[in-house]
């Protein structure tokens, strides 16, 4: 009897993903736990391998589809089994339909059988550049295909060809007669077909990440009550540090950057306030206090902003979380976080000063109670003493925001907060004692 496999529970409270991409068809011989679909949910891209070993009798979805936990992914046979009717539930779309005999394994071609070696990321790039990966001749160790692999095929793809041109195409002058407009589909050109009303306009559908973003940051801004305390934190003394231990280290991957000494003071704030480190049960009417101090860090990345998690920042040190911040970024920038790198945040950073600006006002990453966010540090005039009796001197400001949920937290904790957070990082060594 036919096997459907439906969309499986993918934990975290995912309920629906998009799909990515259908990495098997219809007839074609597949073995349990290869890879079937990649979805893409609010937290990661992640393969779905297959529970069966069998032949891909239909396929139910394609790629742009929504589907929810429950839905039917794909119908496989195992060997031996005749095509039935498909299950009630089931859409006919997608089917290889009665018509279509399925190919034996042994008389199709060795690799078209078995799944590509290949990276999500590289996946992600073949999609975009329009590759097939089982035409990509695979340089990587054990045969796997890698984003080279794929750029040079698609180099090879769009490489122009030349084509005789019939004496009518000819120019007078001998040069080749261009295309009034675009050719639809050539590398760079926009989309055709637009119609007089659309000219000067390109629609693009909110899919995956961005539409994800859309929705959780929706729904941040209608649930929650932000209020934002802004100030400016003198961090002249710690950057001296942070300088002097880079300058001593000789290997640059270990260069510290700013962001896990803000990780390391606002933990350590966070256990004096916390009520700044938890989330609000709406259901319940209680405020849930998380023990744990797991941390997530804004990232920019090519499909959009993601946050990984520093789990237990606590426990460990500032080289400790510069290290683990600085391969989780690269993950997020090439696509190959999971859903477990970017669980189960209780509080997030965000860091904007290498980007430039003054300020800015993030938005709380629901259902989380605050984010702290970092502009720009700039040298300025700061001023002491009194007004009969005082010095200016040019010191290394930090713009710094700390969001929070009104509904927990009052103006007057979060100003306490920031206080706290200011008299830590603008003296390193009680910042030291705090860890």
């Amino acid at each position: 009897m036919p096997k459907v496999f439906q969309l499986p529970d993918l934990g975290e409270g995912i309920h629906e993903g998009e799909i990515v991409e259908v990495l098997v068809k219809p007839g074609e011989s597949i073995l349990e736990g290869q890879p079937l679909l990649i979805v893409e949910t609010d937290k990661a891209s992640v393969e779905i391998p297959s529970p069966f070993t069998g032949v891909v009798e239909a396929v139910h979805v394609q790629p742009g589809q929504v589907v929810r936990v429950g839905d039917f992914l794909v119908t496989v046979l195992e060997k031996g089994e005749e095509a039935e009717t498909a299950p009630v539930g089931v859409s006919a779309e997608g089917r290889s339909g009665g018509e279509t005999p399925v190919q034996e394994p042994e008389a199709r071609d060795k690799r078209e059988g078995l799944p590509v070696a290949a990276s999500p990321a590289t996946r992600r790039l073949a999609r975009e550049l329009g590759v097939d990966l089982r035409q990509v001749r695979a340089s990587g160790p054990g045969g796997r295909v890698t984003a080279d692999d794929v750029r040079q095929a698609a180099q090879a793809i769009h490489e122009p060809k030349e084509v005789p041109l019939k004496p009518a195409e000819a120019a007078p002058s001998g040069e080749v007669k261009r295309p009034s407009r675009p050719v639809e589909g050539a590398p760079g050109s926009e989309p055709v077909g637009l119609g007089p009303e659309e000219e000067g306009e390109r629609r693009v559908p909110l899919r995956s990440v961005r539409r994800v973003i859309a929705r959780r940051m929706q729904e941040s801004w209608a649930r929650v009550p932000h209020v934002t305390h802004h100030e400016g934190i003198d961090i002249t003394d710690l950057e001296r540090l942070r300088q002097e231990v880079n300058s001593e280290a000789i290997d640059a991957a270990k260069h510290l950057s700013l962001t896990p000494f803000l990780v390391k003071a606002a933990v350590a704030v966070l256990k004096e306030f916390p009520f700044f480190n938890a989330r609000l049960d709406e259901d319940r009417q209680e405020i849930v206090v998380h023990k744990a101090f797991h941390v997530g860090v804004a990232v920019d990345s090519p499909r959009g902003l993601v946050v990984p998690v520093l789990k237990n920042a606590d426990r460990k040190s500032i080289a400790e979380l510069n290290a683990e911040l600085r391969l989780l970024s690269e993950r997020a920038r090439s696509g190959e976080l999971n859903p477990e790198d970017v669980s189960g945040g209780t509080f997030t950073v965000t860091n904007i000063g290498p980007l430039g600006g003054r300020g800015f006002t993030p938005l709380i990453n629901y259902p989380q109670v605050a984010i702290l966010g970092a502009g720009r540090a700039r040298l300025e005039p700061v001023v002491t003493g009194t007004l009969e009796d005082h010095t200016i001197t040019v010191r290394l400001i930090l713009p710094v925001v700390l969001a929070f949920d009104h509904r927990v937290v009052d103006g007057a904790d979060g100003a306490r907060f920031v206080n706290r957070l200011k008299a830590l990082l603008e003296n390193p060594k009680k910042m030291l004692i705090a860890l």
